[in-house]
């Protein structure tokens, strides 16, 4: 049975929409570390349509100069990737499916003896539908010490959705990596 978890950046009042403004100035060789290992063991990765946008626009051409983190892009190139979406196309990358139902997709993803791990990156509105449906193991966040005070936060009105703490790191720039799993 596969594990699903997510992988956000966030700011302190629970912003989740990357703004290069409060993001780059935090991101250091802890956070690229810790965001990096939550690829580790990854058989694939579940993507919203805008999150896959943003990889697809910049992954490949990443792996293609051969810079530094060229093996990191081909990495995410030959992991298989579905993306939540209604369109019909060619998604313009290697190892890339479309899925317009993400809960059944996500069902038979955790059900599948021969997955382990899927991992979320970003995906707000795929996260947030995932919590929901109780099919979201583990939410890793990595807490930015500002408050954006602009921007889609990860939760908004709606039930409560209690979390257990598994595991809270704090790096040298102020960032915190939280992992919480839901509880019951």
């Amino acid at each position: 049975m596969a594990t699903i978890v997510s992988s956000l950046f966030i700011t302190l009042d629970g912003v989740a929409e990357i703004d290069p403004d409060w993001h780059v100035r935090y991101f250091d060789e802890d956070m690229g570390a810790a965001a990096g290992g939550d690829y580790e063991g990854a058989e694939v990765i579940l993507l919203g349509r805008v999150t896959y946008d943003s990889f697809v626009g910049a992954w490949p051409d990443r792996e293609a100069a051969g810079g530094e983190d060229a093996a990191f892009a081909a990495q995410l190139g030959d992991t298989r990737k579905l993306v939540a979406t209604r369109s019909a196309g060619d998604l313009g990358w290697r190892n890339v499916e479309a899925t317009a139902d993400l809960l059944a997709s996500a069902r038979a993803l955790r059900s599948d003896p021969t997955i382990g791990k899927v991992i979320v990156p970003g995906s707000i509105s795929v996260v947030r539908q995932l919590l929901e449906a109780g099919l979201l193991d583990e939410l890793r966040l990595l807490i930015h010490p500002i408050a954006a005070r602009h921007g889609e936060r990860l939760f908004g009105e709606g039930a409560m959705l209690p979390m257990r703490l598994v595991s809270c790191e704090a790096f040298a720039s102020g960032v915190l990596r939280v992992v919480y799993s839901p509880d019951e």
